[in-house]
């Protein structure tokens, strides 16, 4: 070999490494269901770590949504008067399952400009809480009263609402939202409230205090303390709660946790509260070692599904469609303590605004499906989009003012501070 070919030698070797090396660089056309030992963009090694699955179908915490109608609830035909609201989760005693919620029978739909004794303020407002069973989960038959409002001056003298429920060593136990005044007066300040029963059918007996205080003036939480849920998780009451900050128009919705020992408190808050930033309701259940959390509007992170291992650190584990309102997932482990939650199938959430006519307000209860189990793998719950017909879209359409402004200066669009 002559001295001038070395470097050709040389150059041929390099650009060959140069070229195996950019070969493995390449992701491969079949996906890997693990995290492939190459480097990787950021969108690809976040959707390995952080997510149950590499896609949708291998995703535990990933699943599309089903409703169908509740049979057996009467709603008077629809005018305003009869609502049923913000379910509790559904649990299985007697044979059959069990599931509270918020119920008003008013003269009269809501009226925020005619309040009074009678008249409600909001759909929540002049409400009790009723109970209703069912051997199916489909049919449901009603069962009255679990919860009256109290005679005045007690707390929750003007309505009692939003509950969920808890079982205890053997005793079951109702949180629920007091309201003193008409709902919407005051910034929706409310205190959270507890019944307890010896059986799911009563008699209900009335604690007559305040089981989770506010905070204190100027935090987060110092004027609400609504959707009361709580889990039986690391041998104690897990109880996570939503609360209205920052005043409106500019309202946040967020999330925090109190912790007890036994149902009647005291209750602990969790000094990383809030929690949870996002979500418009609360609707946890135990999954794996930890909690999962619905999303469901409100803030930068809803429409998602999110996980905790501890039951207070959470990440986003997937985000979905037409995730339930109000959700109240039929939990068979909610209280038994487990170390490994099975997840969920199915649960109750409402509608609200049922005829999309502000002066017949009102809201129903449907039930909802999902595949959010370690036990049930159903890949038709695990299709990646939910079509909609173009008329959905239609119908999100610009204000005559945006439209007006955009015809006018197409191009040069001011910023809106109204």
């Amino acid at each position: 070999m002559n001295s001038k070919s070395i470097p050709v030698l040389a150059f041929f070797l390099g650009s060959m490494l140069f070229s195996f090396g950019q070969q493995n660089t390449h992701f491969p056309y079949v996906f890997p269901s693990e995290k492939p030992d190459q480097p990787l963009s950021a969108a690809l090694a976040r959707n390995y770590d952080n997510y149950m699955g590499a896609r949708p179908e291998e995703n535990e915490l990933y699943t599309q949504f089903k409703y169908t109608p509740m049979e057996g609830l009467d709603y008077s035909n629809h005018d305003g008067t009869v609502s049923r609201r913000d379910p509790t989760k559904v649990i299985f005693e007697n044979g059959k399952y069990y599931v509270w919620y918020t119920y008003r029978n008013t003269a009269t739909p809501p009226n925020k400009q005619n309040v009074n004794d009678t008249i409600p303020s909001t759909d929540w407002d002049l409400s009790e809480i009723w109970y209703a069973t069912s051997t199916d989960g489909f049919t449901w038959e009603e069962q009255g009263v679990a919860v009256p409002r109290p005679p005045k001056p007690a707390l929750g003298h003007r309505s009692v609402s939003t509950p969920d429920i808890l079982k205890w060593k053997g005793k079951y136990y109702l949180y629920y939202q007091g309201f003193s005044v008409p709902s919407g007066t005051r910034g929706d300040d409310c205190p959270v409230l507890m019944s307890y029963a010896d059986s799911p059918d009563g008699p209900w007996k009335a604690v007559n205090k305040i089981i989770i205080p506010n905070g204190p003036a100027g935090t987060w939480d110092q004027y609400s303390i609504h959707d009361p849920h709580p889990l039986v998780y690391k041998d104690k009451i897990y109880l996570y709660y939503k609360s209205d900050s920052n005043g409106r128009p500019e309202l946040i919705r967020m999330q925090g946790l109190a912790i007890a020992d036994n149902p009647f408190g005291p209750f602990e808050k969790h000094p990383l509260n809030p929690v949870l930033s996002s979500g418009h309701e609360t609707a946890l259940f135990p999954f794996k070692e930890g909690i999962a959390a619905m999303m469901n509007r409100d803030g930068n992170e809803h429409k998602t599904i999110q996980y905790a291992k501890d039951g207070v650190s959470f990440e986003i584990a997937s985000i979905v469609d037409l995730m339930p309102i109000a959700a109240g997932p039929y939990i068979p482990d909610a209280f038994t303590n487990t170390k490994d939650g099975r997840g969920i199938t199915w649960g109750i959430s409402h509608f609200t605004n049922y005829t999309g006519k502000w002066s017949q307000n009102h809201a129903i209860m449907v039930r909802f499906d999902c595949d959010l189990s370690q036990d049930v793998d159903d890949q038709l719950m695990k299709k990646h989009h939910v079509y909609q017909r173009p008329e959905v879209y239609f119908r999100q359409k610009l204000t005559e003012k945006q439209r007006a402004e955009r015809a006018k200066n197409p191009d040069q669009l001011k910023k809106e501070t109204n």
